[in-house]
């Protein structure tokens, strides 16, 4: 896909991306998944959701003596507690994927955009481990250089101050 991307040049990837603008705006999922993710995740991250769930544990718990601490009772609370985290784990990867997808194509198109950067780091994290580790330490070899330059007072971008 890189290569893809780099022969295309950034003239080509903005015409190919202009085609796409119908089917590229936010707005209604086409999936009735992908909708009922994102539904779930903002409802459950509410402080509603968080009072609903106390309140059942609450009233669960103040249930105890009424059935006698029994084994019915200790599984209602076990199978409901299971039964909500299993889909909430589907639900909510989903939803996270989602999101990290959509911030990964955002750095690409900067990374695209940006003059003087390294067109090979989009879709750097198709890379194995062993690539992204021998990048990550010439990274770290730059910021340890400019670090140094500066505690000696030079510029850490490369680029000339800009002065006003």
């Amino acid at each position: 896909m890189v290569t893809e991307v780099l022969a295309v040049g950034a003239a080509g990837l903005g015409a190919g991306l202009r085609g796409m603008e119908d089917t590229m705006r936010p707005g209604k999922s086409s999936s009735f998944f992908n909708r009922l993710a994102k539904w779930t995740a903002r409802a459950t991250g509410r402080p509603l959701a968080f009072a609903l769930a106390f309140g059942i544990v609450i009233v669960w718990a103040a249930a105890g003596p009424i059935f006698g601490f029994s084994d019915s009772w200790q599984l209602v609370i076990n199978t409901g507690t299971t039964i909500v985290t299993f889909l909430m784990v589907f639900l909510l990867q989903n939803t996270q994927y989602r999101d990290s997808e959509a911030i990964q194509i955002k750095l690409d198109e900067l990374i695209r955009a940006m003059e003087g950067a390294h067109n090979m780091l989009l879709e750097l994290e198709e890379l194995d481990e062993k690539d992204l580790d021998r990048i990550r330490v010439e990274y770290r070899k730059l910021a340890e250089k400019a670090r140094k330059d500066l505690k000696k007072g030079k510029g850490d971008t490369g680029v000339p101050d800009v002065k006003t």
